[in-house]
């Protein structure tokens, strides 16, 4: 055979593959399927001799975040700030972040979720199980922090002890509240109720961050001379609740109060260097808090907590 006749050949053979029909030409290429927007359940860091994994026990859009977050400002300053952020204006996403502290000695979750099943299957995730904690620390007692304390009439942490603050508990307890009820008064009398600056756990200081709620508390780890704070609620917004810190928050009880505690935890967070876990933040809810102008921005953590 010629070099022209194989060429002929190949042309040809070329010249057939590009006339078959195009659903024959990529018969192996299905469609993948659309999955939807997702999380990883679980985010772990290093904190000098800590390890720290914030859990997502559970995530949801919702609408008219106005009716939440800057309810002292118009409308039009709200819109303007949020598309400056480049929010949305019609919904925001909520995040409901517990946080599972290993201080080498103990293990540590701080809030429940909004049920046990949501926070439990995030527990296993991130490779724990229920009866593997040791203390149970509530900041407060909004639903979403102490939901996931029973299940089906059982304490869903077997055999830990419980933390919360005195002030907290005491201001709750007469409040007739359904959840507080089933969730939390089961547990009273395994229940350590603390002030501020006490020691939960080696390395574990609560903080009084009052506003929120009654008696809501922070809590700062130290270990290997770094420090974090689990921050709760006292801001629930990485914009609405950072760069306007006097934007009131219907879920705020005391709103002078809540406000004034934020903007001092805010300014020690930034002036420290510290970093924060939010339980409301972006997840992983993890990063550091920057001064700009009246108010703050909140940096989200890359690495620096990895290494």
């Amino acid at each position: 055979m010629s070099l022209t006749s194989t060429r002929l050949t190949r042309r040809a053979a070329l010249a057939g593959a590009a006339a078959l029909p195009l659903a024959a030409a990529t018969w192996a290429k299905a469609a993948a399927p659309m999955m939807g927007a997702g999380h990883a359940p679980y985010n772990r860091i290093k904190l000098g001799d800590f390890e720290v994994t914030t859990i997502l026990a559970g995530s949801r859009a919702v609408p008219d975040p106005q009716t939440i977050f800057g309810m002292n400002v118009s409308a039009e300053e709200f819109a303007a700030v949020s598309e400056a952020a480049r929010l949305p204006v019609d919904q925001a996403q909520f995040f409901f972040t517990p946080t599972v502290v290993n201080t080498g000695s103990e293990l540590v979750l701080f809030d429940t979720g909004l049920s046990a099943a949501g926070t439990t299957a995030a527990l296993a995730a991130a490779g724990y199980t229920p009866d593997m904690i040791d203390v149970v620390v509530i900041t407060h007692m909004h639903g979403d922090h102490i939901g996931g304390l029973m299940n089906e009439g059982a304490p869903t942490y077997p055999n830990a002890r419980y933390v919360t603050g005195a002030v907290e508990f005491d201001s709750w307890d007469m409040s007739g509240n359904e959840t507080f009820e089933a969730q939390m008064r089961p547990l009273a009398e395994r229940t350590e109720m603390i002030n501020g600056g006490a020691d939960v756990a080696g390395g574990i200081t609560s903080m009084e961050a009052f506003g929120h709620t009654p008696g809501h508390m922070a809590y700062m780890l130290d270990s290997g001379g770094k420090q974090l704070l689990i921050g709760a609620d006292f801001a629930n917004h990485y914009v609405w609740s950072l760069a306007h810190p006097d934007w009131e928050v219907k879920f705020d009880r005391d709103k002078e109060a809540a406000a004034t505690t934020r903007r001092a935890i805010l300014n020690m967070l930034a002036a420290d260097k510290v970093p924060m876990i939010g339980y409301h933040m972006p997840w992983p809810g993890i990063g550091f808090v920057e001064t700009r102008g009246d108010g703050f921005h909140f940096a989200p953590h890359s690495y620096q907590l990895l290494l």
